[in-house]
């Protein structure tokens, strides 16, 4: 029997203080706040739960915390609002950047994604080149010489 609380599918094998961590925004801390304020025991697993315990966990963590797409919401909603004042932080956001202060001289490859080589060149995409001359030298070589001047 597979037992959903806050629209997510918990894990049957797992112990319930765990499994509340597979929930977004629930944390090991907060999971473990909410088996010892429901009187579960954190020890059991999810499989082994009441109906009356499952609904206990429900109750608690929709009245108490905002998770999953309540949170996800709020989030992009702050986020959202950032981004309309202008402020700093949603700049950064605008431009996929460190919003936290995070250097970006070295670093930050999270954000800013694979890099970008400017200036020099890679050895790969010097072997590219090296590759595609020798077929450009050989129509070079067949062409004729122009008359008057040395070479």
């Amino acid at each position: 029997m597979a037992v959903r609380i806050v629209g997510v599918n918990l894990p049957d094998e797992k112990r319930i203080e765990y499994a509340l961590t597979f929930i977004y925004g629930i944390g090991p801390s907060l999971a473990k706040r909410i088996v010892e304020n429901v009187k579960v025991d954190a020890n059991k697993k999810v499989k082994e739960l009441s109906d009356l315990e499952i609904k206990n966990i429900q109750d608690f963590i929709e009245k108490e915390f905002r998770v999953e797409g309540d949170l996800r919401a709020d989030i992009s909603e702050n986020i959202k609002r950032l981004r309309e004042i202008a402020s700093y932080r949603g700049y950064r956001h605008i431009r996929g950047l460190p919003v936290r202060g995070q250097r970006t001289r070295s670093n930050a490859r999270t954000r800013r994604g694979r890099r970008r080589t400017v200036g020099a060149l890679s050895k790969e995409a010097w072997a590219k080149i090296d590759q595609a001359e020798p077929k450009k030298s050989a129509t070079t070589a067949a062409a004729p010489k122009v008359a008057g001047k040395a070479s």
